[in-house]
């Protein structure tokens, strides 16, 4: 199939899924997620694919939710989702459904991540099974749709992190338990790709099989339903009289814009900004 957002293709056991809107720096528009969904579709019916990597192009992951580029908008009204229930069932289904279903995917995944990997780009790198970054990435994680974050880096440590918005490195993601290797950017791609092949050496059924065990493992800790009930907290805050979540007249949250004033040295305690 023509895809507009996204590139795929197959080779030696490993489908390669590449965000393709480096305009944009892989903003997730809804018809990039449908064509993610798709791509996913076509490896799973292919006997030959026993891998999936996910990364994005440009030399960046994905900076998070398309917040309104004049196509990602078009495709959004074509849709022509109603007021009420089918409004509701299309933002789940963009903003968990997926993902959750990308999780549990039958055939092992693995992130490869690059540049800026911002909430929206959290969510999709943390429903892969293993997440390979450049040590020059940076990870920003919020209170988000599919909220991974307690279980991908602890409660105390998400807290932390959400609650200030900062961005952390490779290295901290790796520390916390995000990410699992972190690589030279040079060494990124053949490393990750060096493993999917690894793996797919593997026979179907052992690899089906341990992934269905682990992610068991997970929900008997209450994952799924965590992640569900807080879809829910998410819907009740964005209907908060008076929440302003983006900056006034541009396409950025809040929160990001504190992060990134963070990591310029412009806030409290960091460069001049430390006077009161």
């Amino acid at each position: 199939m023509a895809f507009h957002d996204i590139l795929y293709a197959a080779d030696s056991g490993v489908g390669v899924i590449t965000l393709n809107r480096p305009a944009y720096r892989n903003a997730q528009s809804y018809r990039m997620l449908d064509e993610i969904d798709a791509a996913f579709e076509l490896a799973r019916a292919d006997e030959g694919v026993r891998v999936v990597l996910l990364r994005g192009s440009g030399g960046v992951f994905s900076t998070g939710h398309d917040l309104g580029t004049p196509e990602g908008m078009a495709y959004r009204q074509a849709l022509g989702a109603k007021p009420g229930i089918q409004t509701y069932d299309q933002f789940k289904k963009y903003n968990l459904d997926l993902l959750l279903k990308w999780r549990n995917f039958p055939k092992p995944t693995v992130a490869m991540v690059e540049g800026y990997c911002i909430y929206a780009g959290w969510m999709l790198a943390a429903a892969m099974d293993v997440v390979f970054a450049a040590g020059t990435a940076e990870f920003l994680g919020g209170f988000v749709e599919y909220n991974t974050i307690p279980w991908d880096i602890g409660i105390r440590r998400a807290k932390e992190l959400v609650f200030e918005s900062r961005f952390i490195s490779a290295d901290e993601a790796a520390r916390y338990g995000l990410v699992n290797r972190v690589l030279a950017p040079a060494e990124l791609e053949p490393e990750a790709f060096a493993w999917a092949r690894r793996v797919a050496e593997n026979s179907p059924e052992a690899l089906r099989m341990a992934k269905i065990q682990m992610n068991k493992a997970q929900d008997a800790q209450g994952f799924t339903n965590a992640v569900e009930d807080s879809l829910g907290d998410y819907q009740a805050m964005m209907h908060m009289p008076g929440l302003q979540m983006r900056l006034e007249g541009a396409r950025r949250l809040a929160t990001v814009d504190l992060a990134v004033k963070g990591r310029d040295g412009e806030r409290f305690g960091q460069g001049n900004s430390s006077e009161p």
